[in-house]
C-alpha cells in the first residue's frame, strides 16, 4: 500500500481542488465520496474508483471486495485537507463521474428536470427523492447546483451511482421529451392544477424550479400542464426538496412495482 505524508504532493493538490472547486470536477469529470456508506456505494461500480483513500490507522470492512482498487494511505493532516465533514470517518473514493448518453436510452419513461435550483443539500435531496421514487433519469439544467459538490454527494446519499444524472439544456429536453409523447409537468402555484387531479402514470417528466423565483417562464409555456401541491395552512410555499417528493411519488403509478 502506497502512502503519502506530505500535503505538497501533486495528487493531494488535485484531491483538494477536486473538494473546493467545480471547475477541477468539470475539468477532469472526477469527485470525490468522503465516509464509509458512500465509499460502499462507489465500489458496488469499481470500474468508476480510481483510488481508495484512507487516513492512517483507519481499518476496512473485511466485506469489501478490493480486487483490482488502488489503495494511499494519508496522514491525518491530510485526510483534513479533503474532508468536507466535521467529523471525518478518514476513508474516501476518488471516482470517475459516469457517463451517459440518454439519447440511446429508449425505455426510459419518467425524468426529473431540475431548472436554476442553486442549493446543492436540495439538489442532492432531489436526486436521492428521484432515486427512491424509481425516476429513470435526472437532468441538471443552468444556474443548477453542481452534481458533484461535495455537498450534493452527501445529500443523495449515494443515489449517484444508481441513476444517471446530466446537465443539459432543459428547452430541448422538454422538446424531445414530448416527441415521444411523454407528458411535461411544470410546477406553478399560479394558473395550474392541483395535483390531486393528475392521474398517475408509467410516463412523465417533472421540472422543479428554482427555489425563490420557481421555473422560468419560456419553461411554463413550453410544459402540457402545470401543476401545484395545495397549501393548506399559512406557510406560503414548500422546501423545493419536499415538494419534488410529494409530487414525484404522487405522480408515479406504482401499481406494477413488486
Amino acid at each position: 500500500m502506497k502512502k503519502i505524508e506530505s500535503s505538497q504532493n501533486g495528487l493531494v493538490k488535485h484531491w483538494r481542488k477536486l473538494v473546493s472547486t467545480r471547475k477541477e470536477r468539470e475539468k477532469h469529470h472526477e469527485f470525490l465520496v468522503e465516509g464509509h456508506h458512500l465509499v460502499e456505494e462507489a465500489l458496488k461500480t469499481p470500474e468508476n474508483v480510481l483510488t481508495l483513500i484512507i487516513r492512517e490507522g483507519t481499518d476496512l470492512p473485511f466485506k469489501w471486495n478490493l480486487d483490482g482498487i488502488s489503495i494511499i494511505e494519508v496522514t491525518h493532516e491530510i485526510s483534513k485537507e479533503l474532508t468536507d465533514t466535521e467529523h471525518s470517518q478518514g476513508i474516501f473514493a476518488h471516482c470517475k463521474q459516469p457517463t451517459f448518453d440518454l439519447n440511446k436510452e429508449t425505455d426510459f419513461k419518467k425524468f426529473l428536470l431540475i431548472d436554476a435550483v442553486q442549493d446543492p443539500g436540495n439538489v442532492g435531496t432531489m436526486i436521492r427523492t428521484a432515486d427512491a421514487a424509481g425516476i429513470d433519469a435526472v437532468i441538471l439544467g443552468k444556474g443548477t447546483a453542481d452534481a458533484y459538490n461535495p455537498k450534493t454527494i452527501r445529500s443523495a446519499q449515494g443515489s449517484h451511482f444508481h441513476l444517471p444524472i446530466v446537465r443539459g439544456e432543459l428547452m430541448e429536453w422538454v422538446e424531445k421529451l414530448q416527441s415521444k409523447n411523454i407528458q411535461v409537468y411544470g410546477t406553478s402555484l399560479a394558473r395550474a392544477t392541483s395535483v390531486q387531479e393528475i392521474q398517475k402514470t408509467d410516463s412523465f417528466a417533472l421540472i422543479m424550479g428554482n427555489e425563490g423565483a420557481g421555473l422560468s417562464p419560456e419553461l411554463l409555456e413550453a410544459t402540457n400542464l402545470n401543476v401545484k401541491i395545495p397549501i393548506l395552512g399559512k406557510a406560503e410555499s414548500l422546501n423545493v426538496a419536499v415538494a419534488t417528493g410529494i409530487l414525484l411519488y404522487h405522480l408515479t403509478d406504482f401499481s406494477s412495482a413488486s
